[in-house]
């Protein structure tokens, strides 16, 4: 019978040092909330009853994970504490439980899968994740015995000297047996520094009660980096934006500077488009294949570009919808705007989408031609293959008909065109 896994994501923490009225683990990176990143992580390795443990403003962080099971920790007595939170959620105590830390969302699937191989083939009581840091401040230190063995995890604060020196530290991500973790959590004392009960603590337990124990050493150690302060949120989102180039340029996206370029985790571009330098790209965006964005180009969240859409530079685009071979060269915002095939769009041109109650739609149609200073007051509807003059200024519901020039302030019909 396959052994059942759960996941418990420790999302208490307090979070002074990022000075926030916010819970640290919804600050955002790379448009989501950094815990979403440890959601991902468990679920894209095939785990789908997570638990999620909070604490500080547990309001806000469970309004935020919808179909997820959220206890909340009463007081911050610490991790081991955490933990013993989730056990109303079990039924029996068999199967393995996976433990992350709701501020470390940099650890990646198959990295979580690795952990679990080796903890179900080994048959550990805990697999434990660590890593090999220059700096090992601020991060447990894993001690081992004679046999190199899983001894023990000391916290930072209360490492001795000659602890301080070990370069080897717990990532925070194990794997236990149920059946095994839960009678020894009771175990846990609280006779530290912080008077709290540290997770930690189990693997001494463990490995005095000759438990196995053994650990995996993580390949890239930026997994494992936990997110403390505003400093460490813009070290994480640098990492992962790194991370995200890399994946669009290995599926056959060109980024001309990737060192200037921003795109969201949230964002898909599709194959042989081409980004330029001082790019900004937010949100829930979809570019298809054979597109040229930027320079200078903010695309916001909503926006959807069809096969060979031209971006040019200081264009900003939100909530808008655009068809194929489109061309928006040089400063422009369109706001809710829908836009057809074939059609260009002048410098300067501007959808009006607000007029301080409401946004409304402008619909351009396919080949229509939109002349530079052009200012389309929503709603309002520009017909296929009609043209607006120079700085013509189209009122609201003062539709341009198809096959039709019109020009002016308001604009006003000049002509009509075969």
């Amino acid at each position: 019978m396959t052994k059942k896994t759960k996941a418990v994501i420790l999302a208490g923490g307090l979070g002074t040092r990022m000075k926030s009225d916010i819970p640290k683990v919804l600050h955002h990176l790379n448009g989501r909330p950094m815990i979403d990143y440890v959601l991902d992580a468990a679920n894209h390795t095939g785990i789908k009853d997570i638990i999620c443990v909070t604490g500080h403003k547990a309001g806000m962080v469970k309004r935020s994970l919808k179909g997820i099971k959220v206890v909340k920790q009463k007081r911050p007595l610490g991790s081991a504490d955490a933990v013993k939170q989730a056990r109303k959620f079990f039924k029996t105590l068999s199967g393995d439980l996976l433990v992350l830390c709701g501020d470390a969302p940099l650890i990646r699937p198959q990295t979580i899968k690795r952990l679990k191989r080796v903890h179900r083939k080994e048959k550990n009581s805990c697999t434990l994740l660590s890593a090999r840091m220059a700096d090992p401040t601020g991060y447990g230190r894993i001690v081992r015995d004679y046999e190199n063995n899983v001894a023990g995890i000391v916290e930072e604060l209360e490492t001795s000297t000659s602890q301080k020196s070990i370069n080897e530290i717990n990532a925070g991500v194990y794997f236990f047996d149920i059946k095994k973790l839960f009678p020894l959590l009771a175990e846990i004392k609280n006779d530290n520094s912080k008077k709290e009960y540290f997770l930690t603590d189990i693997i001494s337990l463990m490995h005095k009660k000759r438990l196995k124990v053994n650990s995996v050493l993580v390949d890239d150690s930026d997994e494992v980096f936990g997110i403390n302060t505003r400093s460490d949120l813009s070290t994480a989102s640098s990492i992962l934006r790194k991370r995200k180039l890399k994946e669009l340029m290995d599926a056959g996206v060109t980024i001309v500077a990737p060192e200037s370029t921003y795109i969201d985790e949230t964002v898909r571009i599709e194959r042989d488009t081409i980004i330029y330098p001082y790019t900004v790209i937010e949100g829930q965006v979809r570019i298809g294949r054979d597109c040229r964005i930027g320079p200078f180009a903010r695309i916001r969240s909503g926006c959807e570009l069809k096969k060979g859409v031209e971006i040019g530079n200081f264009v900003e685009l939100t909530r808008t919808k655009i068809d194929k071979d489109t061309k928006i060269k040089h400063h422009t915002y369109l706001g809710d705007a829908i836009i057809g095939k074939g059609v260009n769009v002048g410098a300067g041109t501007i959808t009006a989408n607000y007029d301080g109650k409401g946004k409304y739609v402008t619909k351009i149609d396919d080949k229509a031609f939109i002349g530079s200073g052009t200012i389309l007051v929503a709603p309002v509807k520009v017909g296929k293959n009609a043209v607006t003059g120079a700085g013509a200024v189209v009122t609201k519901k003062k539709n341009v008909p198809p096959n039709s020039v019109v020009v002016g302030i308001p604009a006003k019909l000049l002509k009509t065109v075969d």
